[in-house]
Protein backbone atom coordinates (compact mmCIF):
# COMPACT_ATOMS: atom_id res chain seq x y z
CA UNK A 1 0.00 0.00 0.00
CA UNK A 2 0.91 3.55 -0.73
CA UNK A 3 1.07 6.52 1.38
CA UNK A 4 -0.81 8.32 -1.32
CA UNK A 5 -3.68 5.89 -1.60
CA UNK A 6 -3.73 5.28 2.31
CA UNK A 7 -4.07 9.27 2.66
CA UNK A 8 -7.30 9.58 -0.25
CA UNK A 9 -8.87 6.47 1.96
CA UNK A 10 -8.69 8.54 4.97
CA UNK A 11 -9.69 11.14 3.61
CA UNK A 12 -12.70 10.04 1.90
CA UNK A 13 -13.78 8.36 5.54
CA UNK A 14 -13.58 11.59 6.94
CA UNK A 15 -15.51 13.71 4.95
CA UNK A 16 -18.14 10.64 5.21
CA UNK A 17 -18.41 11.22 8.99
CA UNK A 18 -18.71 14.68 8.73
CA UNK A 19 -21.63 14.61 7.06
CA UNK A 20 -23.26 11.73 8.64
CA UNK A 21 -24.63 14.41 11.70
CA UNK A 22 -26.13 17.39 9.43
CA UNK A 23 -27.42 15.10 6.99
CA UNK A 24 -28.77 12.69 9.49
CA UNK A 25 -30.24 15.16 11.65
CA UNK A 26 -32.38 16.92 9.01
CA UNK A 27 -33.62 13.34 7.61
CA UNK A 28 -35.08 13.01 10.91
CA UNK A 29 -36.47 16.64 11.06
CA UNK A 30 -38.38 15.39 7.73
CA UNK A 31 -39.78 12.17 9.01
CA UNK A 32 -41.03 13.18 12.25
CA UNK A 33 -42.80 15.98 10.40
CA UNK A 34 -40.62 19.41 12.21
CA UNK A 35 -39.80 22.43 10.04
CA UNK A 36 -36.53 22.09 8.72
CA UNK A 37 -36.42 24.41 5.85
CA UNK A 38 -37.55 22.90 2.46
CA UNK A 39 -41.15 22.16 3.75
CA UNK A 40 -41.61 25.84 2.98
CA UNK A 41 -40.53 25.51 -0.48
CA UNK A 42 -41.71 22.18 -1.46
CA UNK A 43 -44.55 21.49 0.98
CA UNK A 44 -47.48 22.52 -1.56
CA UNK A 45 -45.87 20.25 -4.30
CA UNK A 46 -46.12 17.62 -1.11
CA UNK A 47 -49.90 18.52 -0.50
CA UNK A 48 -50.42 18.21 -4.30
CA UNK A 49 -49.37 14.73 -4.66
CA UNK A 50 -51.67 13.62 -1.34
CA UNK A 51 -54.66 15.41 -3.19
CA UNK A 52 -53.79 14.18 -6.59
CA UNK A 53 -53.38 10.25 -5.24
CA UNK A 54 -56.07 10.47 -2.37
CA UNK A 55 -53.84 10.34 0.02
CA UNK A 56 -54.91 10.82 3.52
CA UNK A 57 -51.32 12.07 5.40
CA UNK A 58 -53.27 11.58 8.88
CA UNK A 59 -54.43 8.26 8.03
CA UNK A 60 -51.99 5.82 9.73
CA UNK A 61 -51.66 1.69 8.74
CA UNK A 62 -51.48 -1.28 10.11
CA UNK A 63 -48.04 -3.28 9.66
CA UNK A 64 -50.22 -5.78 7.23
CA UNK A 65 -51.86 -2.71 5.44
CA UNK A 66 -48.10 -0.79 5.33
CA UNK A 67 -46.96 -4.45 3.95
CA UNK A 68 -49.31 -4.53 1.15
CA UNK A 69 -49.27 -1.27 -0.13
CA UNK A 70 -45.51 -1.58 -0.70
CA UNK A 71 -45.78 -4.54 -2.71
CA UNK A 72 -48.77 -3.43 -4.55
CA UNK A 73 -46.86 -0.16 -5.24
CA UNK A 74 -44.03 -2.54 -6.77
CA UNK A 75 -46.39 -4.67 -8.60
CA UNK A 76 -47.79 -1.62 -10.46
CA UNK A 77 -44.44 -0.64 -11.51
CA UNK A 78 -43.01 -3.71 -12.64
CA UNK A 79 -45.68 -4.27 -15.04
CA UNK A 80 -45.09 -0.20 -16.19
CA UNK A 81 -41.54 -0.45 -16.61
CA UNK A 82 -41.92 -4.08 -18.28
CA UNK A 83 -44.05 -2.69 -20.99
CA UNK A 84 -42.11 0.54 -21.32
CA UNK A 85 -38.90 -1.90 -22.41
CA UNK A 86 -40.99 -4.16 -24.11
CA UNK A 87 -42.71 -1.27 -26.58
CA UNK A 88 -39.31 0.88 -26.24
CA UNK A 89 -39.36 0.85 -30.28
CA UNK A 90 -42.66 2.67 -30.30
CA UNK A 91 -42.04 5.26 -28.01
CA UNK A 92 -40.41 8.93 -28.57
CA UNK A 93 -36.58 9.73 -27.51
CA UNK A 94 -35.38 6.82 -29.19
CA UNK A 95 -32.87 8.67 -31.49
CA UNK A 96 -30.37 5.70 -32.02
CA UNK A 97 -34.13 3.60 -32.70
CA UNK A 98 -33.80 1.13 -30.83
CA UNK A 99 -36.03 -1.68 -30.77
CA UNK A 100 -38.04 -3.37 -27.64
CA UNK A 101 -36.43 -5.20 -25.42
CA UNK A 102 -36.34 -9.54 -24.96
CA UNK A 103 -39.39 -10.54 -23.03
CA UNK A 104 -36.73 -12.39 -20.51
CA UNK A 105 -34.24 -9.00 -20.26
CA UNK A 106 -37.47 -6.70 -19.89
CA UNK A 107 -38.43 -9.21 -17.16
CA UNK A 108 -34.91 -9.53 -15.26
CA UNK A 109 -34.45 -5.97 -16.08
CA UNK A 110 -37.90 -4.63 -14.40
CA UNK A 111 -37.56 -7.18 -11.51
CA UNK A 112 -34.00 -5.31 -11.09
CA UNK A 113 -34.86 -2.26 -10.59
CA UNK A 114 -38.00 -2.18 -8.72
CA UNK A 115 -35.65 -4.39 -5.85
CA UNK A 116 -33.23 -1.58 -6.13
CA UNK A 117 -30.70 -4.18 -7.53
CA UNK A 118 -30.42 -2.46 -10.60
CA UNK A 119 -28.03 -5.94 -11.86
CA UNK A 120 -27.94 -5.03 -15.89
CA UNK A 121 -27.74 -7.77 -18.33
CA UNK A 122 -27.42 -5.27 -20.95
CA UNK A 123 -25.26 -2.65 -22.15
CA UNK A 124 -27.13 0.72 -21.49
CA UNK A 125 -25.96 2.66 -24.85
CA UNK A 126 -26.80 -0.32 -26.72
CA UNK A 127 -30.02 -1.29 -25.57
CA UNK A 128 -32.03 1.41 -24.03
CA UNK A 129 -33.39 4.95 -25.59
CA UNK A 130 -33.44 7.69 -23.40
CA UNK A 131 -37.05 7.77 -22.35
CA UNK A 132 -36.42 3.83 -20.41
CA UNK A 133 -33.45 5.13 -18.97
CA UNK A 134 -35.25 8.14 -17.80
CA UNK A 135 -39.25 7.38 -16.95
CA UNK A 136 -37.99 3.62 -16.74
CA UNK A 137 -34.87 3.58 -14.84
CA UNK A 138 -34.53 6.52 -13.68
CA UNK A 139 -38.00 6.76 -11.84
CA UNK A 140 -37.80 3.10 -10.02
CA UNK A 141 -34.25 4.78 -8.97
CA UNK A 142 -35.74 7.43 -7.02
CA UNK A 143 -39.14 5.30 -5.87
CA UNK A 144 -37.00 1.81 -5.35
CA UNK A 145 -34.69 3.78 -2.94
CA UNK A 146 -37.82 5.56 -1.04
CA UNK A 147 -39.52 2.52 -0.07
CA UNK A 148 -36.61 0.95 1.04
CA UNK A 149 -36.06 4.45 3.38
CA UNK A 150 -39.88 4.02 3.94
CA UNK A 151 -39.50 1.02 5.78
CA UNK A 152 -36.38 1.93 8.22
CA UNK A 153 -38.84 4.56 9.62
CA UNK A 154 -41.98 2.35 10.05
CA UNK A 155 -39.23 0.00 11.80
CA UNK A 156 -38.35 2.90 13.78
CA UNK A 157 -41.47 3.84 15.03
CA UNK A 158 -41.82 0.22 16.34
CA UNK A 159 -39.08 1.11 18.68
CA UNK A 160 -41.04 4.45 19.39
CA UNK A 161 -44.24 3.74 19.70
CA UNK A 162 -46.04 1.83 23.01
CA UNK A 163 -49.35 -0.54 22.92
CA UNK A 164 -50.15 0.87 19.22
CA UNK A 165 -51.43 -0.93 16.04
CA UNK A 166 -50.18 1.49 13.21
CA UNK A 167 -46.63 2.59 12.02
CA UNK A 168 -47.46 5.42 9.67
CA UNK A 169 -48.36 5.81 6.79
CA UNK A 170 -46.43 4.29 3.70
CA UNK A 171 -47.34 6.94 1.11
CA UNK A 172 -46.66 9.65 3.00
CA UNK A 173 -43.27 8.33 4.20
CA UNK A 174 -42.41 7.13 0.29
CA UNK A 175 -43.64 10.98 -0.57
CA UNK A 176 -41.23 12.67 1.56
CA UNK A 177 -38.63 10.17 0.94
CA UNK A 178 -38.18 11.19 -2.21
CA UNK A 179 -39.53 15.33 -2.66
CA UNK A 180 -37.51 16.36 0.69
CA UNK A 181 -34.37 14.05 0.40
CA UNK A 182 -33.60 12.64 -2.83
CA UNK A 183 -34.42 14.91 -5.26
CA UNK A 184 -32.40 17.62 -3.80
CA UNK A 185 -29.69 15.66 -3.15
CA UNK A 186 -29.59 14.41 -6.78
CA UNK A 187 -30.56 18.10 -7.91
CA UNK A 188 -27.05 19.16 -6.12
CA UNK A 189 -25.50 15.95 -7.26
CA UNK A 190 -26.33 16.16 -11.12
CA UNK A 191 -25.17 19.99 -10.82
CA UNK A 192 -21.95 18.75 -10.06
CA UNK A 193 -21.44 15.90 -11.82
CA UNK A 194 -22.45 18.39 -14.95
CA UNK A 195 -19.59 20.51 -13.89
CA UNK A 196 -17.36 18.21 -13.78
CA UNK A 197 -17.87 16.99 -17.72
CA UNK A 198 -20.91 14.06 -17.36
CA UNK A 199 -22.68 14.18 -20.10
CA UNK A 200 -26.43 15.88 -19.93
CA UNK A 201 -28.82 16.22 -23.19
CA UNK A 202 -30.56 14.64 -25.31
CA UNK A 203 -28.60 14.45 -28.83
CA UNK A 204 -27.87 11.63 -31.07
CA UNK A 205 -24.92 9.68 -30.69
CA UNK A 206 -22.55 11.35 -32.57
CA UNK A 207 -19.28 9.73 -35.04
CA UNK A 208 -16.17 11.20 -34.48
CA UNK A 209 -12.85 10.05 -36.90
CA UNK A 210 -10.36 8.19 -35.45
CA UNK A 211 -6.75 9.53 -36.28
CA UNK A 212 -5.63 6.15 -36.84
CA UNK A 213 -7.37 3.45 -38.44
CA UNK A 214 -7.34 0.34 -35.90
CA UNK A 215 -8.23 -3.39 -36.97
CA UNK A 216 -9.97 -6.22 -34.12
CA UNK A 217 -11.94 -9.01 -34.43
CA UNK A 218 -15.90 -9.21 -34.03
CA UNK A 219 -18.09 -11.70 -33.69
CA UNK A 220 -20.60 -13.19 -36.40
CA UNK A 221 -22.37 -16.18 -37.67
CA UNK A 222 -21.27 -17.99 -40.49
CA UNK A 223 -23.95 -19.29 -42.76
CA UNK A 224 -24.12 -22.70 -40.56
CA UNK A 225 -25.43 -20.36 -37.76
CA UNK A 226 -22.20 -20.97 -35.90
CA UNK A 227 -20.10 -18.20 -33.81
CA UNK A 228 -17.50 -16.84 -36.10
CA UNK A 229 -14.64 -14.18 -35.33
CA UNK A 230 -14.30 -11.65 -38.45
CA UNK A 231 -11.39 -9.12 -38.63
CA UNK A 232 -12.56 -5.62 -39.27
CA UNK A 233 -11.28 -2.11 -39.80
CA UNK A 234 -13.08 1.27 -38.17
CA UNK A 235 -11.82 4.83 -39.08
CA UNK A 236 -14.41 6.33 -36.75
CA UNK A 237 -15.80 5.83 -33.73
CA UNK A 238 -19.57 6.39 -31.90
CA UNK A 239 -19.71 8.65 -29.06
CA UNK A 240 -22.92 7.66 -27.30
CA UNK A 241 -24.95 10.62 -25.02
CA UNK A 242 -27.81 11.61 -23.10
CA UNK A 243 -29.43 12.37 -19.98
CA UNK A 244 -26.49 10.34 -17.73
CA UNK A 245 -25.79 13.02 -14.82
CA UNK A 246 -29.40 12.86 -13.58
CA UNK A 247 -29.42 9.41 -13.48
CA UNK A 248 -25.85 8.48 -12.34
CA UNK A 249 -26.57 10.93 -9.43
CA UNK A 250 -29.77 9.13 -8.15
CA UNK A 251 -27.80 5.94 -8.77
CA UNK A 252 -25.29 6.51 -6.30
CA UNK A 253 -27.15 8.18 -3.87
CA UNK A 254 -30.11 6.15 -3.41
CA UNK A 255 -27.44 3.16 -3.67
CA UNK A 256 -29.41 1.68 -6.72
CA UNK A 257 -25.79 1.54 -8.85
CA UNK A 258 -27.19 0.59 -12.62
CA UNK A 259 -24.77 2.49 -15.01
CA UNK A 260 -26.37 4.91 -17.67
CA UNK A 261 -23.46 3.06 -20.12
CA UNK A 262 -22.01 -0.62 -20.26
CA UNK A 263 -18.90 -0.07 -18.30
CA UNK A 264 -20.97 2.26 -15.50
CA UNK A 265 -18.36 5.20 -13.52
CA UNK A 266 -15.58 3.29 -15.32
CA UNK A 267 -16.88 5.22 -18.52
CA UNK A 268 -15.30 8.60 -19.12
CA UNK A 269 -18.67 10.19 -19.80
CA UNK A 270 -20.12 8.96 -16.20
CA UNK A 271 -16.96 9.43 -14.35
CA UNK A 272 -14.77 11.88 -15.99
CA UNK A 273 -12.53 13.32 -13.11
CA UNK A 274 -11.14 12.51 -9.31
CA UNK A 275 -13.55 14.76 -8.44
CA UNK A 276 -16.32 13.18 -10.09
CA UNK A 277 -14.92 9.16 -8.58
CA UNK A 278 -15.03 11.18 -5.13
CA UNK A 279 -18.14 12.76 -5.10
CA UNK A 280 -19.57 9.58 -6.98
CA UNK A 281 -17.96 7.25 -3.77
CA UNK A 282 -19.16 9.64 -1.28
CA UNK A 283 -22.64 9.52 -2.83
CA UNK A 284 -22.97 5.33 -2.37
CA UNK A 285 -22.25 5.89 1.94
CA UNK A 286 -23.66 9.18 2.32
CA UNK A 287 -27.35 8.30 2.99
CA UNK A 288 -27.14 4.86 4.78
CA UNK A 289 -24.23 6.54 7.05
CA UNK A 290 -26.22 8.87 7.96
CA UNK A 291 -29.43 7.18 8.56
CA UNK A 292 -27.54 5.86 11.56
CA UNK A 293 -27.73 9.16 13.46
CA UNK A 294 -31.05 10.07 12.43
CA UNK A 295 -31.78 6.48 13.60
CA UNK A 296 -30.14 7.26 16.91
CA UNK A 297 -32.11 10.96 17.25
CA UNK A 298 -35.17 9.73 16.46
CA UNK A 299 -35.26 6.58 19.44
CA UNK A 300 -34.14 9.54 21.50
CA UNK A 301 -30.02 8.35 22.17
CA UNK A 302 -27.83 9.27 19.64
CA UNK A 303 -25.69 6.70 20.93
CA UNK A 304 -27.22 3.92 19.21
CA UNK A 305 -26.77 5.24 15.87
CA UNK A 306 -22.82 5.79 16.67
CA UNK A 307 -22.78 2.24 17.71
CA UNK A 308 -24.46 0.56 14.36
CA UNK A 309 -22.42 2.86 12.78
CA UNK A 310 -19.29 2.00 14.71
CA UNK A 311 -20.07 -1.73 13.76
CA UNK A 312 -20.46 -0.96 10.17
CA UNK A 313 -17.04 0.75 10.15
CA UNK A 314 -15.32 -2.42 12.03
CA UNK A 315 -16.40 -4.50 9.45
CA UNK A 316 -16.05 -2.35 6.09
CA UNK A 317 -12.66 -1.07 7.27
CA UNK A 318 -10.82 -4.29 7.14
CA UNK A 319 -12.13 -5.59 4.44
CA UNK A 320 -11.49 -2.63 2.22
CA UNK A 321 -7.52 -3.25 3.87
CA UNK A 322 -7.52 -6.45 2.55
CA UNK A 323 -9.01 -5.67 -0.77
CA UNK A 324 -6.52 -2.63 -1.49
CA UNK A 325 -3.55 -4.94 0.05
CA UNK A 326 -4.38 -7.71 -2.21
CA UNK A 327 -4.66 -5.50 -5.19
CA UNK A 328 -1.39 -3.60 -4.66
CA UNK A 329 0.20 -6.41 -4.29
CA UNK A 330 -0.32 -8.02 -7.44
CA UNK A 331 0.51 -11.36 -8.94
CA UNK A 332 2.96 -13.23 -7.61
CA UNK A 333 3.93 -15.03 -10.95
CA UNK A 334 4.31 -11.63 -12.87
CA UNK A 335 6.76 -10.35 -10.26
CA UNK A 336 9.02 -13.35 -10.22
CA UNK A 337 8.96 -12.34 -13.79
CA UNK A 338 10.10 -8.92 -12.91
CA UNK A 339 6.85 -7.83 -14.81
CA UNK A 340 5.79 -4.55 -12.70
CA UNK A 341 6.62 -5.60 -9.63
CA UNK A 342 6.04 -2.35 -7.49
CA UNK A 343 3.41 -1.34 -9.96
CA UNK A 344 0.39 -3.61 -8.09
CA UNK A 345 -2.39 -5.24 -9.76
CA UNK A 346 -3.67 -2.22 -12.66
CA UNK A 347 -5.64 -5.17 -14.85
CA UNK A 348 -8.89 -3.60 -15.18
CA UNK A 349 -8.42 -0.70 -13.14
CA UNK A 350 -8.97 3.02 -14.67
CA UNK A 351 -5.46 4.52 -14.73
CA UNK A 352 -6.94 8.11 -13.77
CA UNK A 353 -7.54 6.55 -10.24
CA UNK A 354 -5.70 3.79 -9.88
CA UNK A 355 -5.62 0.64 -7.37
CA UNK A 356 -6.37 2.51 -4.22
CA UNK A 357 -9.40 4.30 -5.46
CA UNK A 358 -10.76 1.02 -6.84
CA UNK A 359 -10.45 -1.09 -4.68
CA UNK A 360 -12.08 1.70 -2.02
CA UNK A 361 -15.04 1.78 -4.56
CA UNK A 362 -15.26 -1.51 -5.00
CA UNK A 363 -15.59 -2.27 -1.07
CA UNK A 364 -18.27 0.66 -0.66
CA UNK A 365 -20.53 -0.26 -3.64
CA UNK A 366 -20.74 -3.76 -2.44
CA UNK A 367 -21.36 -2.90 1.55
CA UNK A 368 -23.48 -0.46 0.47
CA UNK A 369 -25.64 -2.42 -1.81
CA UNK A 370 -24.98 -0.06 -4.42
CA UNK A 371 -23.18 -2.07 -7.82
CA UNK A 372 -22.08 0.65 -9.98
CA UNK A 373 -18.29 0.30 -10.60
CA UNK A 374 -15.40 1.69 -11.43
CA UNK A 375 -13.02 -1.00 -12.35
CA UNK A 376 -13.83 -4.81 -13.48
CA UNK A 377 -13.83 -7.02 -10.15
CA UNK A 378 -13.58 -9.88 -12.79
CA UNK A 379 -9.68 -8.59 -13.26
CA UNK A 380 -9.36 -8.20 -9.15
CA UNK A 381 -6.79 -10.71 -7.61
CA UNK A 382 -8.43 -13.92 -6.29
CA UNK A 383 -8.55 -12.47 -2.55
CA UNK A 384 -9.14 -9.19 -3.52
CA UNK A 385 -12.30 -9.83 -5.37
CA UNK A 386 -13.54 -12.06 -2.60
CA UNK A 387 -13.38 -8.75 -0.19
CA UNK A 388 -16.34 -7.76 -2.33
CA UNK A 389 -18.20 -11.01 -3.01
CA UNK A 390 -18.04 -11.49 0.79
CA UNK A 391 -19.44 -7.73 1.66
CA UNK A 392 -22.59 -8.75 -0.50
CA UNK A 393 -22.75 -12.29 1.03
CA UNK A 394 -22.82 -10.27 4.32
CA UNK A 395 -26.36 -9.05 3.75
CA UNK A 396 -27.48 -5.85 3.45
CA UNK A 397 -26.36 -4.58 6.63
CA UNK A 398 -22.60 -3.06 6.32
CA UNK A 399 -23.98 0.54 5.26
CA UNK A 400 -26.21 -1.79 3.22
CA UNK A 401 -29.06 0.24 0.57
CA UNK A 402 -30.65 3.35 1.83
CA UNK A 403 -32.87 2.19 4.49
CA UNK A 404 -32.35 -1.34 3.62
CA UNK A 405 -29.07 -1.53 5.24
CA UNK A 406 -29.73 0.15 8.35
CA UNK A 407 -32.62 -2.87 8.80
CA UNK A 408 -31.04 -5.49 8.12
CA UNK A 409 -28.10 -4.07 10.46
CA UNK A 410 -31.16 -3.51 13.21
CA UNK A 411 -32.30 -6.94 12.62
CA UNK A 412 -28.57 -8.69 13.72
CA UNK A 413 -28.99 -6.25 16.72
CA UNK A 414 -32.09 -8.28 17.65
CA UNK A 415 -29.79 -11.17 16.79
CA UNK A 416 -26.83 -9.75 19.09
CA UNK A 417 -29.29 -9.25 21.91
CA UNK A 418 -31.47 -12.25 21.60
CA UNK A 419 -28.45 -14.36 22.13
CA UNK A 420 -27.07 -12.28 24.98
CA UNK A 421 -30.05 -12.37 27.17
CA UNK A 422 -29.62 -16.33 26.62
CA UNK A 423 -26.80 -16.46 27.64
CA UNK A 424 -27.49 -14.65 30.67
CA UNK A 425 -31.09 -16.09 31.38
CA UNK A 426 -32.94 -13.14 30.94
CA UNK A 427 -35.71 -12.31 27.85
CA UNK A 428 -33.71 -10.04 25.54
CA UNK A 429 -34.76 -6.16 25.12
CA UNK A 430 -33.35 -4.16 22.56
CA UNK A 431 -34.28 -0.59 22.83
CA UNK A 432 -36.87 -1.28 25.71
CA UNK A 433 -38.93 -3.35 23.44
CA UNK A 434 -38.84 -7.55 25.01
CA UNK A 435 -37.59 -9.30 21.55
CA UNK A 436 -39.85 -12.61 21.58
CA UNK A 437 -40.68 -15.47 19.34
CA UNK A 438 -42.01 -13.75 17.00
CA UNK A 439 -39.15 -10.93 16.33
CA UNK A 440 -36.78 -13.85 16.03
CA UNK A 441 -38.82 -16.21 13.44
CA UNK A 442 -39.08 -12.63 11.26
CA UNK A 443 -35.08 -12.02 11.94
CA UNK A 444 -34.51 -15.69 10.83
CA UNK A 445 -36.27 -15.24 7.33
CA UNK A 446 -34.13 -12.03 7.01
CA UNK A 447 -31.31 -13.69 7.66
CA UNK A 448 -31.91 -16.87 5.61
CA UNK A 449 -33.89 -16.00 2.70
CA UNK A 450 -31.52 -14.34 0.58
CA UNK A 451 -28.42 -16.83 1.65
CA UNK A 452 -30.96 -19.68 0.60
CA UNK A 453 -31.60 -18.22 -2.82
CA UNK A 454 -27.40 -17.20 -3.44
CA UNK A 455 -26.51 -21.12 -2.64
CA UNK A 456 -29.48 -22.61 -4.17
CA UNK A 457 -29.29 -20.80 -7.61
CA UNK A 458 -25.52 -21.03 -7.99
CA UNK A 459 -26.16 -24.71 -7.12
CA UNK A 460 -28.66 -24.76 -9.87
CA UNK A 461 -26.24 -23.09 -12.01
CA UNK A 462 -23.57 -25.21 -11.66
CA UNK A 463 -24.55 -28.36 -12.25
CA UNK A 464 -26.90 -27.17 -15.36
CA UNK A 465 -25.81 -26.62 -19.08
CA UNK A 466 -27.68 -23.55 -19.13
CA UNK A 467 -26.07 -22.59 -16.27
CA UNK A 468 -22.72 -23.61 -17.56
CA UNK A 469 -22.79 -22.43 -20.89
CA UNK A 470 -22.35 -18.76 -19.69
CA UNK A 471 -19.13 -19.27 -17.86
CA UNK A 472 -16.03 -18.46 -20.08
CA UNK A 473 -13.80 -19.19 -17.27
CA UNK A 474 -13.54 -22.81 -15.93
CA UNK A 475 -12.37 -23.72 -12.97
CA UNK A 476 -12.43 -21.75 -9.73
CA UNK A 477 -12.62 -18.53 -11.10
CA UNK A 478 -15.82 -19.75 -13.33
CA UNK A 479 -17.33 -20.75 -10.07
CA UNK A 480 -16.77 -17.29 -8.40
CA UNK A 481 -18.39 -15.40 -11.56
CA UNK A 482 -21.52 -17.58 -10.64
CA UNK A 483 -21.33 -17.35 -6.95
CA UNK A 484 -20.94 -13.64 -7.54
CA UNK A 485 -23.50 -13.28 -9.61
CA UNK A 486 -26.39 -15.11 -7.53
CA UNK A 487 -24.63 -13.23 -4.28
CA UNK A 488 -25.47 -9.91 -6.22
CA UNK A 489 -28.82 -10.33 -7.10
CA UNK A 490 -30.24 -12.11 -3.60
CA UNK A 491 -28.75 -9.38 -1.76
CA UNK A 492 -29.56 -6.77 -3.76
CA UNK A 493 -26.50 -5.20 -5.23
CA UNK A 494 -26.04 -5.43 -9.08
CA UNK A 495 -22.59 -5.71 -9.62
CA UNK A 496 -21.29 -8.42 -11.33
CA UNK A 497 -18.05 -10.22 -11.94
CA UNK A 498 -18.01 -9.72 -15.48
CA UNK A 499 -16.77 -13.15 -17.44
CA UNK A 500 -20.23 -14.62 -16.98
CA UNK A 501 -22.48 -14.48 -20.26
CA UNK A 502 -25.59 -13.57 -18.24
CA UNK A 503 -28.04 -12.28 -20.60
CA UNK A 504 -29.49 -15.32 -21.53
CA UNK A 505 -33.19 -16.52 -20.87
CA UNK A 506 -32.07 -18.82 -17.89
CA UNK A 507 -29.67 -16.58 -15.79
CA UNK A 508 -32.07 -13.62 -16.68
CA UNK A 509 -35.68 -15.65 -14.84
CA UNK A 510 -33.20 -16.90 -12.32
CA UNK A 511 -31.79 -14.36 -11.07
CA UNK A 512 -34.75 -12.17 -12.13
CA UNK A 513 -36.71 -15.02 -9.11
CA UNK A 514 -33.35 -14.45 -6.62
CA UNK A 515 -33.88 -10.23 -6.62
CA UNK A 516 -37.71 -10.29 -6.13
CA UNK A 517 -37.50 -12.81 -3.08
CA UNK A 518 -34.42 -11.36 -2.18
CA UNK A 519 -35.73 -8.41 -1.44
CA UNK A 520 -39.77 -8.76 -0.48
CA UNK A 521 -39.01 -11.78 1.63
CA UNK A 522 -36.67 -8.99 3.98
CA UNK A 523 -39.06 -6.26 3.65
CA UNK A 524 -42.10 -7.97 4.52
CA UNK A 525 -40.81 -9.31 7.97
CA UNK A 526 -38.88 -6.01 9.12
CA UNK A 527 -42.30 -4.26 8.04
CA UNK A 528 -44.05 -7.26 10.27
CA UNK A 529 -41.45 -7.02 13.09
CA UNK A 530 -42.37 -3.41 12.83
CA UNK A 531 -46.34 -3.89 13.96
CA UNK A 532 -45.21 -6.27 16.43
CA UNK A 533 -43.18 -3.88 18.36
CA UNK A 534 -44.71 -1.00 17.98
CA UNK A 535 -48.01 -3.09 19.93
CA UNK A 536 -45.83 -3.14 22.86
CA UNK A 537 -44.95 -1.90 26.14
CA UNK A 538 -42.10 0.19 27.03
CA UNK A 539 -39.56 -1.62 29.31
CA UNK A 540 -37.91 0.32 31.83
CA UNK A 541 -34.23 -0.66 31.94
CA UNK A 542 -32.73 -2.41 34.74
CA UNK A 543 -29.13 -3.77 36.23
CA UNK A 544 -29.80 -7.23 34.01
CA UNK A 545 -30.67 -4.98 30.47
CA UNK A 546 -27.80 -5.31 28.17
CA UNK A 547 -26.42 -2.03 26.88
CA UNK A 548 -26.92 -1.76 23.62
CA UNK A 549 -24.34 1.22 23.22
CA UNK A 550 -21.30 0.37 24.47
CA UNK A 551 -17.85 -0.66 22.46
CA UNK A 552 -18.35 -4.20 24.07
CA UNK A 553 -22.09 -4.67 22.46
CA UNK A 554 -20.78 -3.13 18.90
CA UNK A 555 -17.86 -5.89 18.98
CA UNK A 556 -20.14 -8.61 19.76
CA UNK A 557 -22.46 -7.26 17.17
CA UNK A 558 -19.95 -7.15 14.52
CA UNK A 559 -18.46 -10.82 15.46
CA UNK A 560 -22.40 -12.21 15.15
CA UNK A 561 -22.78 -10.98 11.64
CA UNK A 562 -19.03 -12.51 10.73
CA UNK A 563 -19.91 -15.45 12.32
CA UNK A 564 -23.50 -16.23 10.84
CA UNK A 565 -21.69 -14.83 6.80
CA UNK A 566 -18.38 -17.38 7.54
CA UNK A 567 -21.16 -20.32 8.24
CA UNK A 568 -23.19 -19.77 5.35
CA UNK A 569 -20.72 -18.89 2.44
CA UNK A 570 -17.09 -20.25 3.38
CA UNK A 571 -17.64 -23.67 1.55
CA UNK A 572 -18.58 -21.25 -1.25
CA UNK A 573 -15.65 -19.48 -1.02
CA UNK A 574 -13.36 -22.27 -0.64
CA UNK A 575 -14.17 -23.49 -4.08
CA UNK A 576 -14.03 -20.26 -5.78
CA UNK A 577 -11.46 -17.75 -4.71
CA UNK A 578 -9.96 -19.50 -2.11
CA UNK A 579 -9.01 -22.28 -4.49
CA UNK A 580 -8.06 -19.61 -7.17
CA UNK A 581 -5.88 -17.81 -4.42
CA UNK A 582 -3.99 -20.83 -3.35
CA UNK A 583 -3.45 -21.87 -6.94
CA UNK A 584 -1.19 -18.73 -7.60
CA UNK A 585 1.34 -20.30 -5.03
CA UNK A 586 1.61 -24.00 -6.03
Amino acid sequence: MTVNGIFQIVLYLSVLLVLVKPLGSYMAKVYQGGSFGLDLILGPAERLIYRMFGIRPADEMSWKTYAGAAILFKLAFFFVLYLILRMQGMLPLNPQGFSGVSPDLAFNTAVSFITNTNWQSYGGESTMSYLSQMMGLGVQNFVSAAQGMAVLVALIRGFTRKTTKTIGNFWVDLTRSTLYILLPLSLIMAVMLVSQGVVQNFSPYKNVPLLQTITYDAPKLDADGKPIMESVKASEHTLPLGPAASQIAIKQLGTNGGGFFNVNSAHPFENPTPLSNFLEMLAILLIPAALCYTFGKMVGDRRQGWALLAAMLIIFIPFLIICYSAEQTGNPHLTAMGIDPAGGNMEGKEVRFGIANSALWATATTAASNGSVNSMHDSFSPLGGMMPMIMIQLGEIVFGGVGSGLYGMLAFAMVAVFISGLMVGRTPEYLGKKIEAFEMKMVALVVLVPAAFVLIGTAIATVTAAGMAGVSNPGPHGFSEILYAFSSASNNNGSAFGGLSANTPFYNTLLGIAMLFGRFWVMVPIIAIAGSLASKKYVTPSAGTLPTHTPLFVLFLAGIIIIVGALTFLPGLALGPIAEHLTLYK
